[in-house]
Parts: structure tokens; sequence; C-alpha cells
């Protein structure tokens, strides 16, 4: 208001008391103010905004219209500070009344879940949203500030990130059902050589080792598909395209469903961070929800714990 002092909240709530109750007097009961307290901020009020608020009738105020007006502007504040009240109340008793999960595939139907029923079994209330997406638009998610937690393979660049070793598992092979290698009980590089293969994407850190452990035995399997995404590994496999490289947890599911998984010697391992905005120290709820996914990994077996 240009020229004019701003309005004072005080002044505000005795407006809109008055309006709701009729009468100065019924307003300064339910405000436990002085009756004249009440009629002077209206007074104060009526000049600072430059119309009339209400009719003197008798005793009691009649808004006018200007004041009918307004009072819808007043009630749209109430019931915004109202909102505000709500989440101080969500931000005191949990630290958030929401947090944010983005995660790499191959934890989006095992361990996040799973966590994810641990976390809520304490915090019925707090509101959760996750998403699975690629390792790096879960890096770009967590960066942006728009996610709290990221879960992602360990390729991704945690250039301006709270990076920090989440989990890890060995890598197997999965084979269709009745594959001739199936019969095997582990499986080697020389084993795999001119196999048709459906491979995980070239940036993918296991993937390159599995390369690297093949090319040091002078193998190198047929690839005749590439994917990022392990689920869509275990279907390939099931569909009878080849044989592939898969993270167990995420290919657990496909065994006994057309899809046989042996081990890979030497070993590879799939290597997963978990992610924070740097710089941003974890609220109470999300120290929690950290908790309950790594307890969910310390769970499944002492390899899989960073």
């Amino acid at each position: 208001m240009s020229g004019k002092s701003r309005l004072n909240l005080r002044q505000v709530e005795v407006f809109r008391a008055v309006l709701l109750n009729g009468t100065t007097q019924a307003a300064a009961e339910v405000l436990h103010v002085s009756q004249p307290g009440v009629s002077k901020s209206l007074q104060e009020l009526e000049r600072q905004l430059g119309f009339a608020l209400f009719h003197r009738s008798r005793k009691r105020l009649v808004p006018t219209a200007e004041a009918r007006l307004w009072f819808r502007e007043v009630e749209g504040a109430f019931e915004a500070l109202s909102r505000l009240d709500s989440a101080a109340a969500r931000i005191r008793d949990f630290g958030s009344g929401q947090i944010r999960i983005a995660t790499l595939s191959a934890l989006s139907t095992n361990v996040v879940p799973r966590a994810l029923r641990r976390f809520r079994d304490r915090h019925p209330d707090v509101s959760v949203t996750l998403q699975a997406r690629m390792s790096a638009t879960v890096r770009e998610l967590v960066h942006s500030g728009g996610f709290d937690i990221g879960l992602a393979a360990d390729e991704i660049d945690v250039t301006g990130l709270d990076a920090q070793p989440f989990a890890r598992f060995e890598a197997e092979i999965a084979l269709p059902a009745g594959h001739p290698l199936a019969a095997r009980a582990v499986l080697t590089p020389a084993l795999l050589d001119g196999c048709d293969f459906v491979a995980l994407s070239a940036e993918d850190t296991t993937r390159r080792q599995f390369d690297a452990e093949m090319a040091a035995a002078g193998a190198a399997p047929r690839i005749v598909l590439e994917t990022p995404f392990a689920h869509t590994v275990c279907a390939l496999v099931e569909a009878g395209l080849g044989c592939g490289l898969v993270n167990p947890l995420a290919a657990g599911p496909w065994a006994g469903r057309g899809v046989v998984l042996r081990p890979f010697r030497p070993a590879v391992q799939f290597r997963t961070l978990l992610l924070r905005p740097a710089g941003e120290p974890a609220s109470r709820i999300v120290a929690e929800c950290i908790a309950a996914l790594r307890a969910e990994v310390a769970g499944l077996s002492p390899e899989a714990s960073p």
C-alpha cells in the first residue's frame, strides 16, 4: 500500500472476529481482549484501508459491501495460515510430512518396497513419493533438490552430491530354461564365448567389469540386444533371445519362470550408491527412512551391505 503502513495481522484478525460474531463485545470475548481494544483496532484498520468496514446500527455492526468483498480475501489468507500451522506440526512431529525417493529399477520391486513397509509401520502419516528411473535421472532428481533420497548405480557422476555406498550384489547369468549351459553349476568366460547375449548398457560399470573379464580370457559373447534394465534383460532371456548378466535381486522373481540363474566366475559386482543433496542435513524423517533402507539391505546377506 503506497504511502501507508503495512496491515497489522492482529487488526485483520479483529475484523474477522467481528464479522463472524456480529458485535465488538462478542469478538473481544473470542479474542480474549477488551471491547475498547477491538473498537480501536477496527478504527485504525478502516483508516489504513481507506473505506468503511461496518455500518453502526444500534448494538450491532452491519458489514459494508466493501467489507464483505474484503472478507473473502481475508478468509483465503486465514486458510493459508491454517495450512502453515499444519505444515509446522508435521515438521515438528516428523521433520517433514513428505519424503521423495528416486531409485534405479533393479531395487524398485524388492529392497525399496520392503523398506518402505518397515518405514510406514512407524510413520503411517508421512506421504511418500517413489519413482523408478535410470541412474542418471536419479542423480539429476536428487541434485536438483526435488528428491530427498536417491539410489543409483555407481557409474554416475557424484559431483555436487552426498554419495555413500549403499549395497553390492554379485552378478549372475540369466539363462533361458532348457539352455545347454543351465546344466552347469558355475559359468565362466570360456563357457559364454560366442553365446547369444542380452547386454546391459555400455556405461554400466558391472557390464564393463564383465567385458574386461571376458576379454582377459580371450572370450566374447555375441551381443544381440542392449538394455539398461535388469528386469528387461530377464524378460528377453525368458523369451529365448539369449542369456544375460543380471542383478540377482532384480532377477529373483524370474527364477523358475522360464529363467535359470547361475553364478559367474570370476565374480563381478553390482554396486549401488545412496544419494543426498550436498550440504543439506537430513531431517529426522529422512534419516529414519535411510535407516530402514539400510536395514533391509543388511537383512539380505552380509555380502550385500557396503
